[in-house]
């Protein structure tokens, strides 16, 4: 019998994607998709799909449903930023369950983040501490989503801006920049001491190229083809 059940958890384990594939809808799965999230969680990876499947099961059977586990799919869905997977799954959520306290939360959380408020973010997280630390990973991933704003927006960041972005100071501020500058094409402009400024690498949103595509622009010909059609 035990034998039996060590099987099956495997099996379980390895067929949650066919799981999905199969039947979706059967609330039969609903205790394999739970054991899944406590997976993702414990070994850091993701599923959004397993996840949306387990919010939609729980809009079918609203008893069997566990408020931990769907607090830890937002924490899981705001670490992906940004891609928009926190609002997918909070659509699955019911107004009534939104309004409780950890949710509420993770909805100002996710604002601040949408919103590129930095700061308030960090304040907030630390306020609560035992709503995003359950999920190992939270800050750094957070952390690569504020550089990840960054480095669309500025071509050049004050330090100060930075370490207000991803919440590091002092030497551990030093130690991160010594990593991006020899990784990541970060470069440190010289003389500037704790005011210095980080120049980040070059992509088409923070160094727009001025140069127009010729097949983008409207020729002289094109306009002048109009007059008589507005004429």
């Amino acid at each position: 019998m035990g034998r039996e059940r060590e099987v099956q958890k495997s099996q379980v384990s390895y067929t949650v994607e066919q799981l999905l594939a199969l039947n979706p809808y059967n609330p039969d799965i609903l205790p394999d998709l739970e054991n899944y999230v406590h997976e993702q969680v414990s070994s850091q990876t993701y599923n959004l799909d397993a996840n949306l499947c387990l919010l939609r099961l729980y809009q079918f059977e609203p008893e069997r449903m566990s408020v931990q586990i769907v607090a830890r799919i937002l924490v899981k869905a705001l670490m992906a930023m940004p891609a928009p997977d926190f609002n997918l799954c909070l659509f699955l959520i019911s107004e009534r369950m939104q309004m409780e306290e950890q949710f509420k939360t993770l909805i100002v959380l996710s604002h601040y983040l949408e919103t590129a408020r930095f700061r308030q973010f960090w304040d907030e997280a630390a306020k609560n501490r035992s709503i995003v630390e359950v999920v190992p990973g939270f800050e750094q991933a957070v952390q690569n989503y504020a550089i990840h704003v960054l480095q669309l927006t500025y071509q050049k960041v004050p330090r100060a801006v930075l370490a207000e972005a991803i919440n590091i100071e002092g030497l551990s501020l030093d130690k991160f920049l010594e990593h991006q500058v020899a990784n990541s094409g970060w470069v440190i402009e010289k003389g500037h001491g704790r005011g210095q400024l980080i120049v980040l690498p070059r992509n088409e949103f923070n160094q727009p190229d001025l140069r127009k595509n010729s097949a983008d622009s409207i020729q002289l010909e094109q306009i002048t083809q109009i007059f008589p059609i507005l004429g």
